[in-house]
């Protein structure tokens, strides 16, 4: 089941289920894509239409933002918990890990990717990531028929994409027909930082209770029109739908 948020489709799902969808894209024929919208992607989604479209057509749309949960109670179209993707990565591992299924991932910060795999490995060691490209060549960036060229010779049954947001889901879109090996792709924006440990992320009991935000505003002051975009003009999208609907 699917809730609309300002247009821009999300899941009502928890993570386990979200992971029996893991399992189903495996047997499918051809490549499926997850999406992990915040408040972010929807206010984007409003003046780009190519990304609504990219959005609302994923197999599954993972509500990972908490200002998502409040906002969908808000408009009286509750979603379950938050499934955040950086979790969502370790946990899919885990399921990799015991079914067999292998990894790529694409983008991030030069060795960044690379430093992400070898800490999923060690948590669990026979998890099998196939490749972890940054994009670089030292301080050259591959093309894309490089990366492409690498990722359907290895033929992961996962590809995980971390070019930010929109240019991961776009990518990902534009080259989705490249991949015959690939089961499911997914973009995760800056969760290979956090997996690689270059970006410490909040306590978990702060990420808990939905102001992850202002711990990124604290020591990435830089972010602060991303994390406005992500608040207050999220908010306020948010209440004049509201208001359209009668205030119900």
């Amino acid at each position: 089941m699917k809730q609309e948020i300002l247009g821009v489709k999300i899941n009502k799902i928890n993570k386990r289920e979200a992971l029996d969808v893991v399992k189903q894209c495996m047997v499918l024929p051809r490549m499926n894509y997850f999406v992990t919208p915040n408040p972010e992607f929807v206010v984007r989604a409003q003046k780009d239409e190519k990304f609504r479209e990219i959005l609302n057509s994923a197999m599954l749309a993972i509500p990972d933002g908490f200002g998502l949960i409040l906002a969908a109670k808000y408009l009286k179209r509750p979603l379950d918990k938050r499934i955040q993707g950086t979790d969502f990565i370790w946990d899919i591992a885990n399921l990799a890990e015991k079914e067999e299924y292998t990894f790529y991932l694409y983008g991030a910060g030069s060795g960044v990717a690379k430093k992400a795999a070898e800490k999923l490995k060690k948590k669990y060691p026979n998890l099998k990531i196939l490749g972890a490209e940054s994009g670089y060549r030292g301080k050259q960036e591959l093309s894309d028929t490089e990366v492409i060229k690498d990722i359907k010779q290895k033929k992961p049954d996962i590809l995980f994409v971390a070019l930010g947001c929109p240019k991961q889901e776009k990518w990902i879109a534009k080259y989705s027909d490249s991949f015959p090996g690939v089961r499911l792709a997914m973009g995760v924006g800056g969760a290979f930082d956090y997996i690689s440990g270059r970006v410490k992320r909040a306590p978990k009991f702060i990420r808990k209770i939905g102001l992850e935000w202002l711990v990124r505003l604290i020591k990435q002051p830089w972010r602060i029109k991303r994390i406005y975009t992500a608040t207050v003009k999220f908010s306020w999208l948010v209440f004049k739908s509201k208001k359209k609907q009668g205030g119900q």
